[in-house]
């Protein structure tokens, strides 16, 4: 058939529309990956730096390593897995940050989880922030670190959904890049890049997908795009599809963004390790010290401060970055970074955002979202999962999940139309 009339359209060539497109092309069913962006892999997206170095601008961790499918071809591909623990398990530099205090934060953070796990079972879906300790010094820095899992402060936050996410502890890195793994894992897939969806017209016998460069016949679609584009109507639906749009715009993707940066007499430091720019406020960033031994520090940023910096340019981020490490290691460490790369995830058109959320009272629009339409519109992506959430390995799943869907709708069409039958 020709490109323009095809059995199945996936929209959005990231790692749930590959991995959907993926399981559809070895089921022998003639599928298209239709993507707005000129490269794959939509939030999983991998740099290279001026010594070739693979730079995750997007996401970075094999979380849940030992049970993530994305693991498996990583391997299958050859590419190197770095088991090194992440710097999140290990104790922070001691530069400000003294071992005792040290101590005194990880306890209150651990009876921050506990409070908030034991909210999440007995209480209705109430805000995340619940569960802080009303004026605990450390409130801030339990803030910050929402920002760096979530894309926002605690209070914007669902505690029901949060508790339901399933993490084995297991974090391990893709030397090559996660986004290289995931782009790749598309190869021999037939694909448009550079051709966005306007809209899906599931009013006739068969779908008319609106594309940038023309309408697209289908039977059936994948629909495996950020729930941020879905919530500002970026895709039209007509007829229009109400439940889907107001739970996306209950599942928004918080903001974090990457900003990688070249240090100079880098083995001053222990490789792997992370530093918090300030621990008496949310807004500050955390910082990763020669990741995979290189000599670089990955700045995070997340939440209001992220999507602040964001606003500015993206000359802010180092600007931010030089200045909280120059207050901890003297005014002389400026001379010594320089920025390599960042990406504004919240300002980007094809993603609004890093990765999801549920605001309160929104804990169940995830399966909202998920659910199949009519039998031809199915939906995919890190926001409709209910325990991987905010991961590549969620997006995989569900991709993987809505390609049985149509798999087992067309194989009831089929049987329903067979002689005899």
């Amino acid at each position: 058939m020709a490109r323009d009339d095809v059995e199945v359209v996936v929209i959005g060539a990231g790692a749930a529309g590959i991995a959907a497109a993926r399981r559809l092309h070895e089921a022998g069913i003639d599928c298209l990956l239709v993507e707005a962006r000129p490269r794959l892999g939509g939030r999983a997206w991998t740099v290279r730096d001026e010594a070739g170095h693979g730079l995750d601008l997007g996401c970075g961790w094999l979380h849940s390593a030992d049970r993530n499918p994305w693991h498996r071809v990583a391997e299958s591909q050859g590419a190197t897995i770095d088991k090194t623990p992440p710097p999140w398990s290990r104790r922070s530099i001691e530069a400000d940050f003294s071992p005792a205090e040290q101590d005194e934060f990880q306890d209150a953070i651990g009876a921050f989880f506990d409070r908030l796990d034991e909210i999440a079972e007995h209480d209705a879906d109430v805000v995340a922030s619940a569960a802080l300790e009303p004026g605990c010094r450390w409130n801030g820095l339990i803030n910050a670190v929402s920002t760096y899992i979530s894309g926002a402060e605690w209070d914007q936050v669902s505690a029901k959904d949060f508790a339901r996410y399933q993490d084995t502890g297991v974090n391990w890195r893709v030397v090559e890049g996660y986004g290289t793994i995931v782009s790749a894992h598309a190869a021999g897939l037939p694909v448009r890049l550079d051709c966005a969806v306007l809209g899906v017209d599931h009013r006739g016998k068969r779908l008319r997908i609106d594309t940038a460069h023309g309408p697209i016949a289908a039977d059936q679609a994948i629909v495996a795009i950020p729930a941020s584009l879905l919530a500002a109507g970026k895709v039209a639906f007509t007829p229009a599809l109400p439940d889907k749009i107001a739970a996306a715009a209950g599942l928004p993707l918080g903001v974090d963004d990457k900003l990688f940066i070249a240090l100079d007499h880098a083995r001053e430091f222990a490789a792997e390790v992370r530093l918090f720019g300030r621990t008496d406020r949310a807004a500050t960033a955390a910082y990763h010290f020669r990741p995979f031994g290189r000599p670089q520090i990955e700045a995070y940023f997340g939440g209001p401060l992220a999507a602040a910096l964001e606003t500015e340019s993206e000359a802010a981020f180092f600007d931010f970055a030089a200045a909280e490490l120059a207050a901890v290691f003297g005014s002389a460490f400026k001379r010594r970074i320089a920025p390599i790369r960042v990406h504004r995830w919240g300002s980007d058109p094809y993603s609004l955002g890093s990765y999801s959320y549920a605001r309160p009272g929104f804990a169940d629009g995830r399966r909202t979202l998920a659910a199949p339409v009519d039998g031809r519109l199915f939906f995919a992506g890190e926001a409709c999962s209910i325990g991987d959430f905010s991961t590549a390995h969620g997006a995989w799943h569900t991709g993987m999940a809505a390609a049985a869907q149509v798999i087992a709708a067309r194989t009831k069409e089929s049987v329903a139309v067979a002689p005899g039958a």
